[in-house]
């Protein structure tokens, strides 16, 4: 494979120092020892040669049995073609070892299951393991019929020698490799595999690059790198070994310092550079201003609200922003991106007046309403309660969700804070308007409850209209102290519409109002000094509380509560009496009951029975004596 560190190869063809021996001393004269370059092949027929002169030589070749099975007649035949096969053998060696670390240049022949077979010019062929020569892929890079250049380094026991092309390209490379090395000069690579604690690099060689030493900052994923060509530099070598490390984070470092020094010379507050996005978080974006990193927070990238980064930039994107604040010592950056642009809430006043009909697009909604983008930067918000006249909507979502075009009235403005109140049922047709017209006081309505209070029920009866019946609307005749009492929840029920408020959506409702008014019957009919029938409800440290009629209380005083005799009455509850009115006051419905009051008035009555049924005429009640009351009661 060719690469940017082999020069071009220069073959080497087998070269073999043998020792020839001389097998017939009668034919070949004796001549001193010489030493002979030739190649494999001739080697194999010079042995081949002396084995065939000394098979001429034997009595079998007189016959005709040349190539044929030899059948030696004597030992010494034997021996000396024994002695001719280990000659070659220990030629075979020579050949061999006296190779070394030389490269060869070899023909691929086939392929086997962990082996390439390779034909370099001996007996046997050569087997190169598979894993040498494989790409990222796991593919063979070399094909039958391909030349190959290997190191020839052993013969295996069950035949064969064992090559490696990995070692002939050390040998060819190491040379440029170890001047890079010490000149720290970066050479070109490509990565082939994964391994433990690193890469596998081919820089003309296979190279170890650590995981530590790929990226300035840690890699969580190398196999992402296979494949790619990168630059590195070789930082440890073993010629021994054949080992090589590399690093391309020190040439990152330095390039990344010289981009620093040449960034640190422009780098100001208020300077305006660009930058590539490297990282997005949650809280912002990391930008490469060229060597050193700057922040990019999430509320300097735009006059708007950004729920992610990610909403404005990607991972790659060369952006222009604004340095906002440099701390030299520290090597910190931080920048703007909306600084860029004017502040779109500073005439935002003028823009957005007060009434004014906007359109908008719902950005989020939360539960008490929704927010409107205006424009880029400009956003308001339309409050639950600005959404519809309805009282039954229970949360934005029911009504709009992100994404929607809606139509909106500004209600108030506040460059200031950066806020817009929107409405949108002030686009619709607001029910309060004409409701005086369609409900006046006296108007019998049915709606249904839909909440209580401690002070009263709210009723429903129409959309959005909601009527407040209070805890003192609710019976003529009971001491009402929760709506609960009276009426439940989602009940339907009448009412009387009492008052109406447009101006502040107050609408007063009542249910008692339905019923005549026990208390003006009452006041109609009764006077002070009227004697009632009454039954004590309930009694107090002051008195007592008689019901007079159907729904109406009177109070009995303790100091009116006295017998015929002067004695204090014992007023229990349940127990009936007659009761003197001597007290009304009609605006707060009470009613003053006196006992006493009743057996004044039952003695008057009976003196004047007396005159007038004895002298038949009346009499001053100065000349009746108790003794003629007594007598003329008795007699009756």
């Amino acid at each position: 494979m060719p690469n940017v560190l082999n020069p071009e190869p220069e073959s080497t063809t087998l070269n073999t120092e043998l020792e020839m021996p001389t097998l017939d001393p009668a034919t070949e004269p004796e001549q001193p020892l010489q030493e002979s370059t030739s190649t494999p092949e001739t080697a194999q027929t010079a042995v081949s040669s002396t084995l065939d002169a000394d098979a001429l030589n034997h009595p079998a070749a007189a016959h005709g049995d040349v190539h044929g099975d030899h059948s030696f007649d004597s030992g010494e035949d034997f021996s000396a073609a024994l002695e001719a096969f280990e000659r070659e053998q220990a030629a075979e060696a020579a050949a061999v070892e006296a190779y070394g670390d030389k490269v060869v240049t070899g023909t691929v022949i086939k392929q086997t299951e962990k082996h390439l077979v390779i034909d370099v010019g001996l007996k046997s062929e050569g087997l190169l393991p598979l894993e040498q020569v494989v790409d990222h892929t796991g593919a063979v890079k070399f094909q039958p019929g391909e030349s190959i250049e290997v190191v020839i380094e052993r013969e295996e026991p069950e035949g064969g020698y064992l090559v490696s092309y990995e070692k002939a390209q050390r040998l060819r490379v190491w040379d440029v490799i170890e001047k890079a090395a010490n000149e720290k000069t970066p050479v070109m690579g490509t990565v082939v595999s994964r391994v433990k604690g690193g890469l596998t690099v081919d820089i003309g060689m296979k190279a170890f690059l650590p995981g530590s030493q790929l990226e300035i900052r840690p890699v969580r994923n190398l196999d992402g790198y296979l494949g790619q060509q990168i630059e590195v530099r070789v930082i440890k070598l073993n010629k021994k070994r054949g080992n090589v490390v590399v690093s391309r984070k020190e040439i990152l470092e330095e390039e990344q310092n010289a981009k620093r020094s040449k960034t640190m010379e422009h780098l100001s507050e208020g300077a305006v550079l660009t930058g590539t996005v490297k990282n997005l978080t949650d809280y912002g974006a990391f930008v490469d201003l060229g060597g050193i990193d700057g922040l990019l927070h999430i509320t300097d990238m735009s006059w708007g609200r950004l729920t992610h980064p990610r909403d404005l930039v990607n991972v790659g994107d060369e952006i222009q922003v604004k340095v906002l604040k440099f701390d030299k010592d520290k090597q910190r950056v931080s920048l703007g991106f909306k600084q860029l642009t004017p502040d779109p809430w500073l005439d935002a006043s003028e823009r957005y007046p007060v009434g004014a009909h906007v359109h908008g697009r719902i950005l989020s909604v939360t539960d008490y309403g929704a927010f409107v983008e205006l424009e880029q930067g400009i956003e308001g918000l339309v409050h639950l309660s600005e959404m519809t006249w309805s009282k039954r909507l229970k949360h934005p979502s029911k009504l709009v969700k992100p994404g929607d075009e809606v139509n909106t009235v500004v209600l108030s403005v506040n460059p200031a804070d950066r806020r817009i109140s929107l409405g949108m049922k002030q686009l619709m047709e607001n029910p309060w308007e004409n409701l005086t017209e369609r409900y006046p006081a006296g108007t019998v309505v049915e709606g249904r409850v839909r909440n209580l209070t401690d002070f009263g029920a709210f009723i429903e009866i129409e959309d959005g209209i909601d009527g407040l019946v209070h805890v003192s609307n609710l019976s003529w005749t009971k001491r009402v102290k929760h709506p609960s009492e009276v009426v439940k929840k989602g009940e339907k029920v009448k009412a009387v519409v009492l008052g109406v408020e447009p101006q502040n959506r107050r609408l007063s409702l009542g249910i008692k109002q339905l019923q005549p008014d026990v208390w003006e019957s009452f006041f109609a009919a009764h006077r002070v000094g009227d004697v009632v029938h009454g039954k004590v409800l309930r009694t107090a440290q002051f008195g007592a509380f008689v019901e007079i009629a159907e729904g109406v209380e009177g109070l009995c005083h303790v100091s009116e509560a006295v017998g015929d005799d002067g004695s204090p009455a014992k007023l229990d509850q349940g127990v009936e009496h007659e009761f003197k009115i001597i007290k009304i006051n009609v605006e707060e419905k009470k009613v003053g009951l006196s006992l006493r009051s009743v057996g004044h008035e039952a003695s008057r009555a009976t003196v004047e029975s007396y005159k007038s049924d004895t002298h038949k005429h009346p009499v001053s009640s100065s000349t009746t004596t108790l003794g003629d009351l007594i007598n003329w009661k008795s007699e009756r």
